[in-house]
């Protein structure tokens, strides 16, 4: 093949939507070939639109994992919402991700109903399949093929990476022609203290157990790389972050029995922060009542929603 023979390079974005913990950003993730976003089975995980870029020798591909559109109970609800909104009008393709583990429902027909009236092509993925049987996959294809009109319908195991690369070869070639939009060495365009906060806050989730999860929210105060004392021309990077909850109560369920949970936090935590930063790390956690703030506007800004 002659160099005017090579297909025309594209480039664009695909915003991936989905209820809920339907494994959007775990796809991402598989998409990407990194962790760009932080996942956990509980609702509401991903609270901002993340970036994740692909690189392919004919394109690239900028994925947008968005939190999961649901019918709000409170201000950040209705501000995720937004996110996902707004995103949509700014994509090229549009990525409906069904959980193949469960049945097509309202929240699902919900999200088909936000997309009826787009022009943007869909590419329905039922994801994971791995967690299912063959003939369960095949009904979930068609009960997702009817819920909206799109340009594909593929199924998909992020976990297992079966049918990824398809993937990856159906999205870029929905793209449209263009250069690449970002380095090849950059695959996401997330700001390093929005991932500290997003990896403490994940192995929060992970750690706390009740009804604290969708009640809690992470600030770095202050973030300072220091010579390593322990290691001769290596770097220390000393987080004090803060981990906010609604209510007093909820205090006492973060901190853990004598601190226990919050050092487990801690020491979760400290792992993808040294992967992160390149450097030995010293988290300094510390929970703080921040009284109903996913229905106060202030709040909310504060916190970054």
């Amino acid at each position: 093949m002659t160099e005017t023979d090579q297909p025309p390079y594209r480039s664009g974005f695909a915003c991936l939507v989905g209820r809920p913990n339907a494994g959007k950003t775990t796809l991402t993730n598989a998409l990407v070939g990194e962790k760009v976003g932080i996942v956990s089975n509980r609702p509401q995980t991903t609270r901002h639109a993340i970036r994740g870029v692909v690189h392919r020798p004919g394109g690239q591909l900028v994925l947008v994992d968005t939190p999961g559109l649901h019918k709000p109970k409170s201000l950040l609800g209705r501000r995720l919402n937004d996110v996902v909104r707004d995103t949509l009008s700014e994509v090229d393709v549009i990525v409906f991700c069904i959980p193949a583990d469960q049945p097509v429902g309202s929240g699902d027909a919900f999200i088909a109903r936000q997309l009826k009236d787009v022009t943007t092509p869909i590419v329905v993925v039922v994801t994971k399949t791995d967690a299912v049987g063959k003939k369960q996959v095949a009904e979930q294809l068609i009960a997702a093929s009817q819920l909206v009109d799109a340009a594909e319908v593929v199924p998909v195991s992020a976990v297992k990476g079966d049918q990824v690369e398809l993937l990856e070869d159906l999205l870029v070639g929905l793209l449209p022609e263009g250069p690449p939009m970002y380095p090849e060495d950059q695959t996401t365009d997330e700001d390093t203290e929005r991932q500290i906060t997003e990896l403490v806050r994940e192995a929060a989730l992970e750690k706390v157990r009740q009804e604290v999860p969708h009640s809690l929210a992470v600030t770095v105060e202050e973030m300072e790389r220091r010579p390593d004392p322990r290691n001769a021309g290596g770097e220390l990077v000393v987080i004090h972050a803060l981990l906010h909850v609604e209510r007093s109560s909820q205090k006492p369920i973060v901190l853990g029995k004598g601190g226990q949970t919050i050092k487990a936090i801690g020491s979760e935590a400290r792992v993808g922060l040294e992967e992160l930063l390149g450097a030995r790390v010293h988290l300094d956690l510390h929970v703080t009542v921040l009284g109903e703030w996913q229905d106060d506007p202030k709040k909310l800004n504060r916190l970054g929603y």
